[in-house]
């Protein structure tokens, strides 16, 4: 990326980003950060030394309510850094500063699809356009997604070999430091071979065992962007998400649909929960429970079958229940 910073303190702000990178940091979000941080001072007629850096700082990083507070506290820590950097080179005028607590913890809420919303998506598939074959890839995609509860990388990244029609698995490649084997339901497996088929007619020669599963328009790989971007249009014409902004359901709760049906239905099933919540882990490719455990979103039906479980339970057991 070629770096241009326009403000009066550009050679600052260049001087700071190959200080990190000297020291072996891509730092390429805070590249963002800083850029954007220098369009706002361009912006500020008045901000033209050291002397009122440290208000514009805090002015930028309190310019919008309703932000997402690991992105807040993600840009005060390149802020600081820079702030830190600037006292340093001894810059005259700059003054200390008392930097907000901003708390780093999501307080997103995920969209746990329902199944009817599920089939609304796969039927708004149909309306995509040219060239056709992009209804039936992204039918696959969400299905896959939904079906599996892949990490929507970890979708886009499979390849011909990764899919084993025979024994119904796929191998997902390295994701976060391990690779698994992910199980499907032989449903699932109708779906991928009727897609198959298709995907063969629309790219003859991108048939190889190293071919990626998922095509673009192009015939080449799909990018995770490009498929991420589709996904949303689709859940903005079904009317799950605003037409703007980044508010409402994200491609990725397919992810943690997947895994609240999941416990829903050993719920319905009566299994014992303990004994399989680490199955679920390891089909997610978590290392232990914690990780599993930002995916499982309490449901009015989830808490419903819980309580009635616990209810049995105290009507059957009731002294094991004090």
């Amino acid at each position: 990326m070629r770096t241009v910073f326009r403000s009066r303190l550009a050679g600052d702000f260049a001087g700071f980003l190959s200080f990190k990178r000297a020291l072996g940091y891509s730092y390429r979000r805070a590249e963002f950060t800083l850029r954007a941080f220098d369009r706002f001072l361009v912006q500020q007629a008045d901000s033209t030394g050291y002397d009122r850096l440290g208000e514009r700082m805090l002015s930028w990083l309190g310019r919008s309510a309703g932000r997402k507070p690991r992105s807040a506290a993600c840009e005060l820590v390149v802020l600081r850094q820079l702030h830190t950097f600037l006292q340093r080179r001894a810059c005259r005028g700059l003054h200390d500063l008392s930097w907000p607590q901003i708390p780093a913890t999501s307080t997103y809420v995920p969209h746990v699809f329902t199944k009817a919303e599920v089939r609304e998506l796969l039927r708004l598939t149909e309306t995509l356009g040219r060239p056709p074959f992009r209804r039936i890839l992204y039918r696959m995609l969400l299905l896959v997604l939904y079906c599996t509860g892949l990490r929507f990388g970890e979708a886009t990244r499979l390849r011909l070999r990764d899919v084993d029609l025979t024994r119904g698995i796929l191998f997902i490649l390295p994701s976060k430091g391990r690779s698994r084997w992910v199980p499907y339901h032989p449903s699932l497996g109708r779906e991928i071979r009727r897609y198959l088929v298709v995907r063969t007619s629309f790219a003859p020669g991108c048939t190889g065992p190293d071919a990626p599963f998922f095509l673009g328009q192009s015939g080449r790989a799909l990018r995770t962007k490009a498929a991420s971007h589709t996904v949303r249009r689709l859940l903005r014409i079904a009317g799950f998400k605003p037409a703007a902004g980044r508010v409402g359901p994200r491609p990725y709760d397919m992810r943690h649909a997947f895994a609240v049906h999941r416990l829903t239905r050993w719920y319905r099933a009566g299994v014992d929960l303990h004994a399989r919540l680490p199955w679920l882990s390891a089909y997610m490719g978590h290392d232990d429970l914690l990780g599993t455990e930002a995916y499982l979103t309490a449901t009015p039906e989830l808490l419903s079958l819980a309580g009635d479980r616990f209810r049995r339970r105290l009507i059957a057991q009731p002294e094991r229940c004090r």
